[in-house]
């Protein structure tokens, strides 16, 4: 169960990743694309993934993993209460949503652990 610093540890930790400010949010990019945002004020993150990963992954813990509720969620972006899940989970929920936006050359530095 990861703190808001330790999800921005765990964020960071990815390659070439920057953080830089999303209008009232703090958003994690690689290359200049945002892979995941952190609402500090309401102690959640948001997550890019397909629409296939986001109906999967909201099965995990429907109250802390769920569709952003407007036309973003229909393209995958997903609310994830972080601090109810293991930090194991949020960091391999936030490798799938750098994989979604990073660049192949960094997508193979990138190794998911096995539950």
């Amino acid at each position: 169960m990861p703190s808001l610093v330790e999800f921005n540890t765990l964020a960071i930790s990815l390659p070439e990743v920057s953080v830089e400010p999303h209008f009232e949010k703090t958003s994690f990019r690689v290359k200049k694309k945002i892979f995941a945002t952190l609402n500090e004020k309401e102690n959640w993150a948001t997550l890019k993934f397909t629409p296939e990963e986001q109906e999967m992954f909201c099965k995990i813990n429907p109250e802390a993993i769920f569709s952003v509720p407007n036309k973003w969620g229909k393209m995958g972006w997903t609310h994830l209460k972080y601090e109810v899940l293991s930090e194991e989970i949020v960091l391999e929920l936030l490798k799938v949503a750098y994989l979604n936006i990073a660049p192949k050359n960094l997508k193979d530095k990138i190794n998911f652990e096995e539950f």
